[in-house]
């Protein structure tokens, strides 16, 4: 006890955050592994709900909430009060965290002043389609990298800390190795790890991967594999990209950029939610990117915010001021803060 009360509450909630999201990426992959994934429509059939939906969530606002009983925690599913079972309790904390010296501007926070926004599954339309079975063999198709966990950790409304888990990183060398062993070719080497967990704190920097910028000049954006609409292409032609890459999930989007595979994430239209780009935020704002929304203007995460995030989202790791400047009055007018 006394060695957890000499860490400041915000560094505890990120090595506890960090421990809980790859507990919730083994749920994801445990899940898939079982065949049965659950699936349920919420608003449509792009809009999906499954069992690792479910069960990450439990996961993580539960091991959240014992650890920390004042947090405000915001989850993006809609589930009823039961008993957690304790299995998908986490009460691990990631030493290394609790290792680094927490910014001065965020040492006196209170449990109590802090709000987690919590996306069990960004990209869950890819994680139902990413994967077919054929006897008992499962054979991934491409989309399971656009899979993430995101926990994001807000203070006087504004993105602070957070942490993204991919459970299928490096998933593509790890079947190779799966086909490889299979054959007696070699042994499980470091390729066939699975997963990995990213995290950062505004003032801190962002950890867990090799920041990495589009060469200069060129111009790729990602934007939405799922909900594409009019608005949508019209403002990605108005910027006149070199390249469009439609991936899944807003996570995935934001590690598109700080891993130099896209100069700008442009999403204009009304589809996401705070619970998407808090986290993400935080990683692209601590490598000195940018997200706002389509207007410009900075998204807010205090409790009392509507979730979602009405004017879209334009978010660059570098040259956001030519985004920006491109984003067509038309679209401005559709997209109402």
């Amino acid at each position: 006890l006394v060695m957890a009360s000499s860490h400041t509450v915000l560094m505890r909630l990120v090595a506890s955050a960090y421990s809980i999201a790859q507990k919730a990426g083994t749920i994801v992959r445990r899940v898939i592994a079982e065949g049965d994934l659950g699936i349920v429509e919420k608003t449509s059939a792009t809009d999906l709900q499954t069992k690792a939906d479910r069960l990450v969530q439990m996961s993580i606002c539960s091991s959240l909430a014992r650890k920390f009983p004042k947090l405000t925690i915001i989850g993006e599913e809609d589930l009823p009060s039961e008993e957690v079972d304790q299995e998908l309790i986490e009460d691990g904390q990631w030493e290394e965290i609790l290792q680094q010296p927490c910014p001065s501007q965020y040492r006196s926070i209170k449990e109590e002043d802090l709000v987690v926004w919590v996306d069990p599954l960004d990209g869950t339309k890819e994680y139902t389609e990413g994967y077919y079975v054929i006897d008992i063999h499962f054979f991934f198709i491409g989309l399971l990298d656009n899979v993430t966990v995101l926990i994001g950790i807000a203070y006087e409304g504004k993105a602070i800390a957070g942490v993204i888990n991919q459970p299928y990183y490096n998933y593509q060398n790890n079947e190779k190795q799966k086909l490889r062993e299979h054959r007696n070719e070699a042994k499980a080497g470091p390729d066939a790890v699975l997963g990995r967990t990213i995290w950062g704190v505004l003032g801190l920097g962002a950890f867990g991967f090799q920041l990495k910028e589009v060469p200069a000049g060129k111009h790729i954006i990602t934007t939405t594999r799922s909900h594409n609409s009019k608005l949508v292409t019209d403002c990605i032609t108005a910027m006149n990209p070199d390249d469009v890459l439609r991936v899944g999930g807003a996570g995935n989007k934001i590690i598109q950029l700080v891993e130099g595979k896209a100069s700008a994430y442009v999403f204009a239209s009304p589809g996401c939610k705070k619970w998407d780009t808090c986290a993400p935020e935080v990683i692209l704002h601590a490598v000195g990117g940018k997200l706002t929304d389509i207007h410009g203007n900075a998204l807010q995460y205090n409790k009392e915010v509507k979730h979602m995030n009405s004017a879209g989202v334009l978010a660059t790791l570098r040259n956001y001021d030519y985004y920006a400047s491109r984003v067509p009055e038309s679209v401005k007018n559709a997209l109402v803060p």
